[in-house]
C-alpha cells in the first residue's frame, strides 16, 4: 500500500516492524513504503537510540538564533509605534537612531516585522500607482527660496461652522510654517501672511494654485494679494490649472494633516484649531520625513534673512516704457481715451513698452500682463507656468513673452 494512504506515524513503525522480519531487504522496503534510503537508516538509527518518540517528526527550526531581535529592542520598538501610532518602520527607525543613538537597532524591515509580531500594524490592499506623469519644476534650494501655499479643503466641525485652514510650508525643508483657520478671502489671508512674514521673513516666491485669493483670471493671473506679494519682492509662482501635482509636496501634507487631525473634526472651531497647533510642533519637531532623509523638519528650517519692510516696493522701469498708474475703474488713460487692465492693479503704476510692429506691451514689475494693439485693444496674458502644452507658434511671429495669452 503507498505510503501517502496511510498516516505517517503508523508506516514507520510498520516498515521498521517488516524490517525486523528479515524478510524484506532495506532497498524494498523502502519501494514499498515510498521513502529514501537516508529516511530509512535515520528512523533506524533513532529507534536504535532509545528514544521512545523516534518515529515522530522533528521539527527544522533551528535550536538557537545569534541573530535574533533581543527582547528590549523590540519593546523600544513597540513603545514608539504606541506613542506615534502613523509611523511607518522607516520613521520608527529614525526617531530611535535620533533620541537613542547610542544603541545598534534593527533594519526597517526587522522593525515592520516586530510590528506585525506584536499586532501593531494592519494589512491593507495595494493598490497599484499611476504612471508617473512628472511634476513642475522648482528651482529652490535653500529653505526660503520658495514657499508653497494653499487651502486644505473645508469641513464643518461639530458645531456646525465652516473650517477653512490655511496652511504655508517650506518647499526644500517641508517645514509647516503656519495652519491658521481663516476666511478664504484676501482679507482674511493677508493678515495671516503679514503675520508669518513678520515673524519668519520673506520668502523668494510663493508656489500657488491658480483659484482666489492667489490667482484670478485677471491679467497675468494676479489678485490683491499677489500685487502685494509682488510689492514685497516676492514672486508668485502658479501652478498648471486643474493640477495638484505640481504642489505635490504640499498636498502630501495635508493628506496627512487630514488623518490626524480632521478624523474626527473637532466641537469648535477654537477647539480645531488647537489640534492643528499641536499637529504643527508635532510635524516640525518630532516627525520624521522620509522625503528629506527622515529628519525633523525643524533640522532643516531657518528663517529668512530678509526682513518685513516697512515700506513696500514701487515698480521700476526701463527709460523706453512709458509709466500709467491704474484709476479706480481699472482702466489707464491711453491715446486720449480709456483702457481697461484689471482692478487688481488698482493705484499701481504700470509700464508699456512699444514692439516693432506698433503695439504696446503692458507690464507690473517684470511680469507681462499683455498686449495694446493698434486700435487701443488690451489682450490679457495668463500667468507664466511651467510645462504647459501650447499650440505650435508662426515660425515668422516675434516672440514677445514666454506667457501665453488667453
Amino acid at each position: 500500500m503507498p505510503f501517502r494512504e496511510l498516516g505517517r506515524l503508523e508506516q514507520r513503525v510498520a516498515m521498521l516492524r517488516d524490517y525486523d522480519t528479515g524478510a524484506w531487504s532495506v532497498r524494498e522496503l523502502c519501494e514499498v513504503y515510498g521513502v529514501s534510503r537516508e529516511t530509512f537508516y535515520v528512523l533506524r538509527a533513532r529507534r536504535a537510540s532509545g528514544d521512545l518518540a523516534w518515529f515522530c517528526g522533528r521539527s527544522h527550526v533551528a535550536a538557537s538564533c545569534p541573530h535574533r531581535t533581543p527582547a528590549a529592542v523590540a519593546l523600544a520598538v513597540a513603545a514608539v509605534r504606541r506613542r506615534f501610532p502613523r509611523f511607518g518602520p522607516k520613521k520608527v527607525k529614525a526617531w530611535l537612531e535620533r533620541t537613542q543613538p547610542g544603541t545598534v537597532w534593527p533594519a526597517a524591515s526587522t522593525i515592520g516585522d516586530i510590528l506585525k509580531r506584536e499586532g501593531l500594524v494592519t494589512a491593507r490592499s495595494r493598490r497599484r500607482r499611476g504612471r508617473e506623469l512628472g511634476q513642475a519644476e522648482t528651482l529652490a534650494q535653500e529653505p526660503n527660496d520658495e514657499w508653497a501655499c494653499d487651502f486644505k479643503g473645508w469641513f464643518r466641525t461639530r458645531n456646525g461652522m465652516r473650517c477653512d485652514p490655511l496652511t504655508i510650508t517650506g518647499t526644500t525643508s517641508r517645514y509647516l510654517i503656519e495652519v491658521r483657520i481663516t476666511e478664504p478671502t484676501t482679507d482674511g489671508v493677508r493678515p495671516v501672511f503679514r503675520r508669518v512674514f513678520e515673524e519668519q521673513g520673506l520668502p523668494a516666491a510663493i508656489r500657488c494654485d491658480n483659484g482666489p485669493p492667489f490667482g484670478s483670471q485677471a491679467a497675468g493671473g494676479l489678485t490683491r494679494l499677489s500685487v502685494w506679494w509682488l510689492k514685497l519682492g516676492i514672486a508668485p509662482h502658479f501652478i498648471r490649472p486643474a493640477s495638484p501635482q505640481d504642489n505635490g509636496r504640499h498636498e502630501r501634507m495635508h493628506r496627512t494633516l487630514k488623518a490626524d487631525t480632521a478624523k474626527p473634526p473637532c466641537d469648535s472651531l477654537a477647539e480645531q484649531q488647537v489640534r492643528f497647533d499641536a499637529f504643527r510642533a508635532h510635524y516640525n519637531d518630532e516627525r520624521p520625513h522620509e522625503a528629506i532623509d527622515q529628519p525633523p523638519p525643524a533640522a532643516l528650517w531657518r528663517p529668512s534673512p530678509r526682513p518685513m519692510p516697512k515700506r513696500l516696493l514701487e515698480p521700476w522701469y526701463d527709460p523706453d516704457h512709458q509709466v500709467r498708474r491704474v484709476r479706480s475703474s481699472g482702466e489707464i488713460k491711453w491715446n486720449g481715451g480709456l483702457v481697461f487692465l484689471s482692478e487688481p492693479l488698482i493705484g499701481e503704476t504700470v509700464g508699456l513698452a512699444e514692439l516693432p510692429n506698433g503695439t504696446h506691451i503692458v507690464r507690473f514689475f517684470d511680469i507681462d500682463l499683455g498686449l495694446i494693439d493698434r486700435q487701443g485693444l488690451f489682450r490679457r496674458f495668463a500667468p507664466l507656468r511651467h510645462r504647459l502644452r501650447y499650440a505650435p507658434e508662426d515660425p515668422n511671429q516675434q516672440i514677445l513673452s514666454g506667457i501665453n495669452p488667453v
